[in-house]
């Protein structure tokens, strides 16, 4: 079929029309799927068609634009370095995520947006999502540029949101007052705050800006003693809100601060639509992002029932609550709560049944470093586990993990050498890990070795 229209080159642009796409195929989705559909999931579905429309017909002026021309002069010769790894397109505002990778900001701002927690290049459970400027690589690309004859668009303008109407505005005062009003009416305006902070991160900005928006957004879960009583689909908008909310890096102090927020993401921990569980451990994940936050969170006791869901094992929600739980325990004090809530135990059982291997051996890796955690390790029979784990898996990063904890044991329970000298001599598997690991996990396999040889040479003189 012959192309009609031309989607604009400007990342802003793509990203709405990519999430426009993503809403329109839940909406199609729950039409054909739920015989009980609404008019107005109908409604929903005719609007985001309409914008997608909108963008792909209107923006065709800008296939002759100078963006589009240093886009196909960038094609022939940019310098692979110099290319963002989403877009492979030449980076006009390169930033460096928590891995240590470099992204042009608009596109691994999206992927961020959309609930990712990984490094899309090396699939790093990243500690948090802040994005710091490379001005290294924006110097380079600058010069580049200029040696090529090329001007490279500004990066503000280039990345920059869409501002919001007055009458934007005012819709959105209007939608928090109908918040306390009858309940047909709260369900109405919680369901679209949550997709206007979802679509549209200028009204994420909106709540930042004014001082009562986030315990008016609250009113409906912040009335009720328990959320039990609270009807499922309020309260899942609500706290889908509050993890859209927390998306936005300037928000995450005050969603945080604000004193319901916290005790509410516990309490939909424990109770609502798995959903509204997942949803409640994303949000968690990333206020986590601060340090500052991380503490708090812990204090209030979040890291229970992020354990408790954990163990509960629901697949939609596994990912969140590890990524949450690893975020947490990042600060050592959390470590300690996180191993006197359980987690030492949880996680161990999920990896043994080969559930979320790689994400829970990274969370365990941490709380070996706490004394109980080492113990624990040892009653629960982890050893076995982890030897195999390292023989069988072609993962170096969990092979690296997992002699990382085996070398903590090794260190404080003598009790568990007999086990690893029988590995060794049946497999050699700690001798391999220590010729073909990585950096680190050659250094631990031969502090094991070291320890081995120790033992044996003891044994030999005695």
């Amino acid at each position: 079929m012959a192309k009609t229209g031309v989607l604009s080159s400007d990342p802003t642009v793509r990203a709405r029309a990519a999430e426009l796409k993503k809403e329109l195929q839940r909406l199609v989705r729950t039409i054909v799927d739920d015989e009980d559909f609404s008019i107005h999931t109908i409604d929903q579905a005719k609007d985001a068609l309409c914008a997608l429309r909108e963008l792909k017909f209107n923006k065709r002026s800008t296939a002759t634009t100078p963006t589009s021309s240093l886009k196909l002069h960038e094609a022939v010769s940019c310098p692979e370095e110099f290319r963002c790894p989403l877009s492979k397109e030449l980076m006009r505002d390169p930033v460096i995520l928590a891995s240590g990778q470099t992204y042009d900001r608009p596109f691994i701002q999206k992927w961020l947006n959309t609930g990712n927690r990984t490094c899309p290049r090396t699939q790093q459970v990243l500690s948090h999502t802040v994005l710091t400027p490379n001005h290294l690589i924006s110097e380079m690309i600058s010069q580049w540029c200029k040696s090529q004859g090329m001007e490279l668009p500004n990066p503000v303008q280039y990345g920059k949101e869409e501002g919001i109407t007055e009458a934007e505005r005012d819709h959105f005062f209007s939608l928090l007052e109908k918040l306390s009003a009858a309940l047909p009416v709260q369900k109405e305006a919680a369901k679209e705050l949550r997709l206007l902070t979802k679509k549209m991160p200028s009204f994420r900005v909106l709540f930042g800006e004014s001082v009562d928006a986030i315990p008016q957004l609250l009113t409906p879960l912040s009335g009720s003693k328990s959320q039990s009583g609270v009807h499922p689909d309020l309260q899942e908008d609500v706290i889908t809100t509050l993890l859209n909310l927390s998306i936005h890096d300037s928000n995450k102090m005050i969603v945080a601060g604000t004193p319901m927020v916290i005790p509410l993401l516990m309490e939909a921990l424990r109770c609502g639509t798995i959903e509204t569980r997942s949803n409640a451990a994303a949000a968690l994940f990333t206020l986590s992002a601060l340090d500052s936050n991380k503490a708090l969170i812990g204090k209030s006791g979040a890291l229970e029932p992020l354990i408790d869901l954990l163990d509960e094992g629901h697949p939609l929600a596994m990912k969140d609550v590890a990524s949450a739980i690893f975020n947490l325990c990042i600060i050592h004090e959390n470590k300690g709560r996180a191993v006197r809530d359980g987690a030492v135990r949880v996680i161990l059982k999920k990896i043994m049944d080969g559930v979320l291997v790689d994400e829970l051996l990274a969370i365990l890796a941490m709380l070996s470093t706490h004394q109980r955690a080492v113990e624990e390790l040892g009653e629960l029979g982890a050893v076995p586990c982890l030897l195999r784990i390292i023989r069988e898996s072609s993962c170096e990063r969990n092979k690296e993990n997992c002699i990382a904890i085996l070398h903590t044991v090794c260190l404080n329970d003598r009790t568990k050498w007999k086990a690893l000298k029988e590995e060794e001599n049946t497999y050699g598997t700690i001798s391999k890990l220590a010729q073909d690991g990585t950096s680190r996990a050659k250094r631990k396999a031969n502090g094991i070795l070291e320890r081995l040889r120790r033992a044996v040479n003891i044994t030999h003189t005695a």
